[in-house]
């Protein structure tokens, strides 16, 4: 069977041109449930909101009343209101449909002679794919080479139990799935164990899984707590505005006589209370987290994450991949009780006695290695060794043992032309090394000691084995060879220049960094010290943790930051006992017994390069680089997302308040109607664009990353806020109405009344949007670091206003008057004075802040 494994691994599969144009022949590997929303969809989901349902009534009551014009003008409105809408939700749709593609299952395929890692919708016919445990087939294929290979196809058979697969005899036809020693794989199922080769026949809805309609999933939207409290909010709103709108209708009617004017006025009090933007808001902030985070490297794959990003105060990652780069390089040799260093670079030269090291060291690894370490073994045997007699070109490999839990290490047995016997090579743990030598107890120590010293230097140790054996029946197990000790390899896996940074940011957050690794305790601590974390020479391993209580484990890993020598099983015990502690835990993982501890951690982690899609699968969040610094950037950017959406959420009440209570009191002291359903549909054409896309593109406050994380229950909208907006909205409310009934008191004509108390409020809103934008900075920082979004917002709004106050056919639907110089100055002095007492706010703010961090020196 390893001779046709030889054979396969030479297969240089289909060029990129001959991809693409497959491509284009059979469409994308994917299922019509995964296509995106079509525009009836999305224009039917806009059509249900309720402020448009309220435009829509009211312009049918003014054409009842004969007012063609304000009917033909709040057509316009709905219809500038729909644009908009339509606009913000295909721009969601473009990122979710992004964030579909980058959610795709992963696949390894073989393109002009190399592998590479592709989206799952990119495979196409005739590809060659490398299948590899914890992978999910992405496609319908036929086993070319196969070892071990179990495949899980529940899903499309209802079988618990996995199915042994065989290789090709290369007659047979393709058969449904179910059943062992088939020669092929099927689309949605699951690599158990082993490893193979396949060719892809048939993809998208010509699968299996395609032919029976089952839908891979992708994004998911959950309720999150976010959605919940929004959802309460607008309920409340809904309920408080309905009793006002009844009740400004009953009062209207029977104050003045005339109930279609009172239901007109109703139903503008009923717009102005109604916070219809928060769903939007919260759609539109998550959405656009997701894909600011994916630019990040980090694939958000279920968006509860984001807002529990804020929260975490545990970050548990593993070390190879994440910490450091994962491309090992060779550095260290032991042979025959001697240490040899050697150069890292191109170029290596190797004392004669390390040359049978090396030699059983490519024995012992894959002829085509996708794997780090032995790329780093091929590399140092084709520049030292190349061309010499410990090169085997014309050897064949006809067994070879896998890993497995009982020994970690491998065994591949091969067939020489000059020895009459079978040459086996070992490669794996040197503890599993030792075994497989059967060393006596003085040799092991002595073994052990060495390894203790290398592996305090931060290197990987792999033990090399060899043993001859003759050419008959070969032994069910790899423990019944009689191996002889050949050496040790030792690697190096540099720790990425990003990570030393990133864990001071994170511990200067209040998040506390964890290392769980497999590796040795001593290599451990020195990768501790190297990146910074706390207390490195404090070690839990795995066998420290074996028969421990979770009370007990509660108690140990209060002081500890690195784990060594830890099996994942374990690593759901430490994450269930740092959550029986009270903290957020977020959690790398990149195998398939990692799925459980990353569906327990609040936030699972995955990685995107070399993590498994049943890790993926099991997580929220993916790592697309694998690179720690990213997940730290996530956090950042969750802190950056729940700051902005509190500001929307608390701006959107704020503003809402005058215009309600502008909506309302004239109502009841029997004054002058200020605002009308065209007013307050202007007013929206504001404050939707601004609640969502200016709120949502402000850069996040200074010091974001120098406070403790947030608690998780802690309410979007919690009582400090509520009375901060709520102070905002009612100081803006006395200002325009306090304007408003001076203007009444100089005896100025109603319109013009009405232009000054509305030119006023239009005012004051850009300075509550302003002032919003950051509860730490003054007026003068926040206009000075403001971008572009803003500036085209206030450009929009001033020259919408001007409109409507100086052309005379908009200034007449609108029931407006033109300003004096003299009234635009005291509408500007206005706005400018109702949310100074804010500013002054923010200095007292900064004063307390200042002294608290006086206070720890």
């Amino acid at each position: 069977m390893d001779s046709s494994v030889e054979s396969i691994e030479k297969i240089t599969g289909l060029s990129e041109q001959m991809a693409t144009a497959r491509l284009k022949e059979d469409g994308y590997n994917e299922l019509p449930s995964q296509r995106k929303k079509n525009l009836l969809s999305i224009m039917f989901s806009i059509l249900r909101e309720p402020m448009l349902l309220l435009l829509l009534v009211s312009g049918l009551i003014y054409l009842f009343l004969g007012e063609p014009r304000d009917a033909l003008m709040l057509m316009s409105f709905l219809f500038v209101v729909i644009g908009i809408s339509f606009y913000q939700e295909q721009k969601t749709e473009k990122a979710l449909e992004a964030l579909r593609d980058l959610s795709s299952p992963r696949a390894l395929v073989t393109r002009d002679g190399e592998q590479r890692r592709i989206s799952g919708r990119d495979v196409v016919r005739e590809d060659i794919i490398v299948l590899r445990e914890g992978d999910r087939v992405p496609a319908d294929a036929v086993v070319l080479s196969c070892s071990n290979l179990l495949v899980d196809e529940a899903l499309l058979t209802g079988e618990s139990v996995p199915v042994r697969k065989s290789q090709w005899d290369g007659k047979m036809v393709s058969a449904h799935p179910g059943g062992d020693d088939l020669p092929f794989v099927y689309s949605g199922a699951m690599i158990v164990s082993g490893q193979g080769v396949a060719r892809v026949l048939f993809t998208g809805v010509r699968t299996e899984i395609g032919k029976i309609g089952k839908a891979l999933q992708g994004i998911t939207e959950e309720d999150t707590l976010l959605k919940k409290e929004i959802s309460k909010l607008v309920r409340v709103f809904f309920l408080i505005g309905l009793v006002l709108c009844f009740l400004v209708v009953l009062i209207y009617g029977l104050t003045r006589g005339n109930w279609m004017q009172g239901v007109l006025s109703g139903l503008t009090l009923g717009m102005a209370m109604m916070p219809e933007e928060l769903p939007l808001v919260l759609m539109i902030f998550l959405t656009m987290g997701a894909w600011r985070m994916s630019q990040r490297q980090v694939l958000t794959r279920h968006t509860y994450a984001i807002e529990t990003l804020g929260a975490a105060t545990v970050l548990c990652t593993d070390k190879t991949g994440t910490l450091t780069l994962n491309k090992m390089q060779l550095a260290v040799l032991y042979v025959k009780g001697k240490i040899y260093n050697i150069a890292t670079g191109v170029n290596h030269e190797l004392v004669a006695t390390a040359h049978e090291l090396i030699e059983y060291g490519i024995l012992a690894s894959q002829l085509d290695p996708f794997d780090p370490i032995d790329k780093a073994i091929q590399q140092v045997g084709k520049t030292a060794l190349e061309g010499t007699e410990h090169i085997h070109h014309n050897w064949t490999r006809v067994k070879a043992y896998p890993l497995s839990r009982e020994l970690v290490a491998m065994s591949h047995v091969w067939e020489a032309p000059d020895h009459e016997q079978f040459v086996v090579a070992a490669k794996g743990s040197p503890e599993a090394i030792a075994e497989l030598c059967h060393l006596v107890e003085p040799d092991r120590q002595a073994f052990m000691l060495v390894i203790d010293d290398l592996a305090g230097r931060g290197l990987r140790i792999l033990g090399v084995a060899k043993a001859l054996f003759s050419k008959s029946d070969l032994p069910e197990i790899q423990q019944s060879f009689k191996f002889e000790l050949v050496g040790l390899l030792g690697f190096i896996d540099p720790v990425r220049k990003t990570v030393p940074q990133a864990v001071k940011e994170a511990q200067a957050a209040g998040i506390r960094v964890v290392m769980i690794t497999g590796d040795y305790p001593v290599t451990a601590r020195y990768i501790a010290r190297e990146i910074g974390l706390v207390q490195p020479d404090q070690v839990l391993t795995g066998k420290d943790l074996e028969g421990t209580t979770l009370e007990e484990l509660r108690e140990r890993i209060k002081t500890v930051n690195v784990f060594a020598r830890i099996v994942p099983e374990q690593k759901l015990a430490i994450v269930n006992a740092f959550k029986a502690n009270g903290d957020i835990v977020a959690m790398t993982g990149d195998g398939v017994n990692d799925a459980p501890a990353l569906k327990a951690a609040n936030i699972g982690i995955a990685m995107g390069e070399r993590g498994t899609d049943v890790a993926r699968e099991s997580s929220a969040l993916v790592l697309l680089n694998d690179d720690f610094a990213a997940i730290v950037s996530a956090v950042r950017l969750g802190r950056r997302i729940f700051d902005n959406l509190k500001k929307a959420v608390a701006y959107t009440f704020a503003i809402h308040v005058p215009i309600a209570g502008m909506s309302l009191l004239p109502v009841l002291f029997n004054m002058p109607i200020v605002l009308m359903p065209a007013h307050i549909a202007f007013l929206e054409l504001i404050i939707n664009p601004a609640c969502s896309t200016v709120f949502e593109s402000v850069a996040e406050e200074k010091g974001i990353m120098a406070r403790p994380p947030r608690k998780l229950n802690e309410p979007l909208f919690n009582r400090n806020t509520f009375i901060v907006s709520l102070l905002q909205g009612v100081s803006v409310l006395i200002v325009v109405f306090t304007i408003y009934c001076y203007a009444l008191f100089v005896h100025m004509p109603d319109n013009e009344c009405r232009t000054l108390a509305f030119t006023t409020l239009i005012f004051s809103n850009i300075m509550l949007i302003l002032t919003n934008l950051s509860w730490s900075k003054n007026m003068v920082s926040i206009i000075q670091a403001t971008d572009r979004v803003v500036w085209w917002m206030l450009a929009g709004t001033f020259t919408a206003l001007a409109l409507i106050l100086y052309v005379p056919l908009l200034r007449t639907l609108f029931h407006f008057q033109p300003l004096s110089l003299t009234s635009l100055g005291m509408a500007l002095l206005g706005g400018i004075l109702s949310l100074l007492w804010f500013e002054g706010l923010k200095w007292v703010w900064k004063i307390l802040y200042l002294r608290r961090i006086c206070r720890k020196f």
